[in-house]
């Protein structure tokens, strides 16, 4: 099916025919109270190199990495991880589409201590990144004030400062600023969960949460949805029929003595259920056995996992009896025990199909159960990051504030120049290379550029959807930009 329509406007720049059309970019700025917390803090020296860049830093969005907990030795691999990390953002599926509005660099400070910091203290580098205990969950900053001082020292070079922790294991962070690491598995899948964090301002997706805001959230069914203009069947609201009986971060070291397990009661009244979990520490499919009331579930690891942490889904046909059921993750292998971790379980029940459209691409009102086991709505199953970081897209709703949102600082006009010849003049208009001026086309996706050309207040006609003006008079002249963007999905 076609999207509705996206426009983007440009106000229109004004300049007399001797005089360059100027853009503005909206900087990467904290609020005045923050700022002066951060005032007069030094910046530590940066290295910059560039990555993927698209235009100037004047009407681009910047994504700068600065690393922490890279030794002076390690300055090479910083470059290869972040680059490696650039790469797959810039080029994958959602992030591709907003490329030519975006730059990524890297900005390298040698560390004292490679690594991460773990049990809630940080080692000693640019910007104290470290771990609370050990399990592969989030990654933190002590130092807030010099990762700002680096950022606000690069200018209008850095939109959206990331710290890039040097560990190859899971973890992130969102936010004021993007905490990664270059974990193979990980690292690329949870940037880009936590630039929705930070760009588009969306809270999550996934259950068990506490932070349920933004274009993908909703806390009311009987209010107006705010994704209406994306429903698959606008004429039928309603809620997708599901419940969560079980979640438990669990966070524990599993030995073979005792196995982990989990018990929880069932209404029986739901046709199909899930059972989701993460695991870490656990490379083999011998390392571990995951029952659901005795029976085996044949839980398998992720190729090459190695010991970092990833998330599985068994989907079962099939509904819960009522009564209490029992899962269980039995380490059978006691040579993992220093590091196999059991990191959450859940256990999901849907309706049929009927009762719960479980398609791909259908939009309508899906419940998320937060840590308090308070429901909120989100648009669709699976289909979005923000929900499962193993997912490559955005939803519909998350994409449309990824753009609105970068395009609130970018104009598309990047310059208007002027060459002289005789008793006129030529001007040239330079526009953010999307749409027909792409380098590469994105399949799927639909967009034109519409330009229409003023002198003195009044459209020059002739002249509409070129970026060539010939032979111009002295005069007051203006360009205004539109960009019209459809995507059709298969």
């Amino acid at each position: 099916m076609l999207l509705p329509l996206a426009l983007a406007l440009l106000p229109i720049a004004r300049a007399h025919i001797h005089d360059l059309f100027d853009t503005t970019q909206v900087p990467f700025t904290w609020s005045d109270a923050s700022r002066a917390d951060f005032d007069g803090v030094p910046a530590p020296p940066l290295e910059i190199k560039p990555l993927v860049v698209s235009g100037p830093s004047s009407n681009r969005v910047d994504l700068v990495f600065f690393s922490d907990g890279y030794l002076a030795e390690e300055r090479e691999k910083f470059f290869q991880d972040a680059m490696r990390l650039a790469n797959d953002v810039s080029r994958n599926q959602t992030f591709h589409t907003v490329k030519p509005l975006m730059n990524f660099w890297a900005a390298f400070t040698p560390s004292k201590e490679s690594g991460v910091g773990v049990g809630g203290e940080p080692k000693d580098t640019p910007f104290g990144l470290y771990r609370d205990g050990t399990e592969l969950r989030g990654v933190y900053y002590a130092k807030p004030e010099v990762a700002e001082a680096a950022c606000s020292s690069l200018e209008n070079q850095c939109d959206y400062p990331i710290l890039l922790g040097n560990d190859p294991l899971y973890g992130g962070l969102g936010g004021r600023f993007t905490v990664i690491t270059p974990s193979p598995a990980n690292g690329a899948l949870i940037l880009r969960h936590e630039l929705g964090h930070s760009i588009i301002e969306v809270g999550e997706e996934y259950d068990g949460g506490f932070a349920y805001f933004g274009p993908n959230a909703h806390d009311n069914a009987s209010e107006p949805v705010p994704w209406q203009h994306w429903l698959t069947d606008p004429s039928n609201v309603r809620v997708e029929r599901s419940v969560m009986p079980m979640q438990d971060y669990a966070w524990t070291l599993l030995n073979t003595t005792i196995p982990w397990s989990v018990t929880f009661e069932s209404s029986g009244t739901f046709s199909r259920h899930l059972v989701r979990f993460s695991v870490s520490g656990l490379p083999k499919a011998t390392d571990l056995k995951v029952d659901l009331d005795g029976i085996d579930l044949d839980w398998v690891p992720r190729p090459n996992i190695g010991l970092d942490r990833w998330h599985y889904d068994v989907y079962r046909e099939g509904g819960l009896d009522g009564g209490s059921h029992t899962l269980t993750f039995t380490l059978l292998n006691g040579a993992r025990e220093p590091a196999a971790q059991i990191c959450n379980a859940e256990i999901l029940e849907f309706g049929d199909e009927s009762e719960f459209v479980s398609t791909p691409g259908h939009y309508s009102l899906y419940p998320t159960y937060s840590i308090n086991n308070v429901t909120t709505f989100r648009p669709t199953n699976e289909a979005c990051l923000m929900r499962l970081v193993t997912t490559p897209n955005f939803c519909k709703a998350c994409l449309e504030g990824l753009w609105l949102k970068l395009l609130r600082n970018i104009s598309l006009i990047d310059s208007i120049e002027e060459s002289c010849a005789d008793d006129s003049s030529t001007l040239n208009l330079a526009l953010v290379p999307l749409a027909q001026f792409r380098t590469a086309a994105v399949v799927g996706l639909d967009e034109s550029y519409a330009v229409t050309w003023y002198k003195d207040g009044l459209v020059l006609s002739g002249w509409t959807n070129k970026t060539r003006l010939d032979g111009a008079g002295p005069g007051t002249y203006a360009a205004r930009g539109q960009i019209h963007n459809q995507r059709s999905e298969s």
